[in-house]
C-alpha cells in the first residue's frame, strides 16, 4: 500500500510561520540615528522638522542615538556632521535646514566634500516629489545624500512638511537596505586565515617531497617529452 506524501497542514502551517518570524527578525534590527538641526533661528525644543524625524525613525522601530543643534555656519556644520559620522553608534545621518540659496545656507557645500558616494538619484526622487505637494517652489529646495564609513547620510531641508515627505516616502523606507549595501565587509577571522595558510605550506612541502623522490629515482620532474627530443635533434 502507497503512503501519503501529503504534509501535515498543522506541521506546514508551524513551519511557515518560524521562517516568517524569523525572516522579521532579521529585518527588524533598529539602526541608530542621528539628527541634526541647522539653522539660526531655532533650538532642539523648537524644532518642528528634528522632531518629523525623531518621530518617524523611532515610529519604524529605529532609535534617534542623539540630536544636535548648529547654526548655518560651513565650518560648524561641516566639523559636527563629521563627528556624527565618527561615532560608532549611528548608521544614518540626517540633517535638516541651512539647504535653501540664501546667503546664509551652506549644508550642501559643507557636507558635499565629506561624501565618500554620492546617491545622485535622492534629490531627483525628493524634488519630484516635493513639486507635487508644493509646486514649483520646490525648485529653491536643494538636497543632498551619500554614503560614508558605511553610514548613510541626508541633508533635507528645515520645513517640517518637506523632512516629513522626504522621511516616510525615501529614507526610511529605504534606510536598512542601504545600510546592508554600504556596511563594510569583517575581516577574516584569524584562525580562518591560520589554517588556509598552514594548508597551503602542507601542500607545498608534499610537493617538494614528491619532486625530490622523483629526482632521486632518475626522473626529471617537469620535463616535457617533446621538450626533450627537440634538445635531441638539435644536439
Amino acid at each position: 500500500m502507497n503512503e501519503s506524501t501529503e504534509s501535515d497542514p498543522d506541521t506546514a502551517a508551524g513551519s511557515t510561520e518560524t521562517a516568517t518570524e524569523s525572516s522579521s527578525r532579521e529585518h527588524t534590527n533598529p539602526l541608530s540615528v542621528g539628527i541634526v538641526t541647522i539653522a539660526d533661528d531655532r533650538t532642539l525644543e523648537s524644532d518642528p522638522a528634528g522632531e518629523v524625524l525623531n518621530d518617524e525613525f523611532t515610529q519604524a522601530g529605529h532609535e534617534v542615538a542623539m540630536r544636535e543643534h548648529v547654526s548655518p555656519d560651513h565650518d560648524k556644520v561641516q566639523s559636527i556632521v563629521s563627528r556624527v559620522i565618527d561615532r560608532d553608534d549611528v548608521d544614518v545621518v540626517v540633517t535638516a535646514g541651512g539647504t535653501s540659496v540664501e546667503p546664509s545656507d551652506q549644508t550642501i557645500e559643507a557636507v558635499t566634500p565629506l561624501l565618500e558616494k554620492r546617491l545622485e538619484t535622492f534629490s531627483e526622487l525628493l524634488t519630484t516629489i516635493l513639486y507635487e505637494a508644493n509646486g514649483t517652489r520646490a525648485l529653491a529646495a536643494r538636497t543632498t545624500a551619500g554614503v560614508t564609513d558605511g553610514r548613510s547620510i541626508f541633508c533635507l531641508p528645515g520645513n517640517a512638511d518637506a523632512v516629513r515627505l522626504a522621511a516616510t516616502e525615501l529614507i526610511v523606507p529605504e534606510c536598512r537596505h542601504l545600510a546592508e549595501l554600504a556596511r563594510p565587509a569583517e575581516p577574516a577571522d584569524d584562525s580562518t586565515a591560520a589554517e588556509g595558510a598552514n594548508r597551503s605550506d602542507n601542500e607545498g612541502e608534499d610537493t617538494r617531497e614528491g619532486e625530490d623522490e622523483r629526482t632521486a629515482n632518475g626522473e626529471h620532474p617537469g620535463t616535457d617529452e617533446s621538450i626533450q627530443e627537440i634538445d635531441g635533434d638539435v644536439q
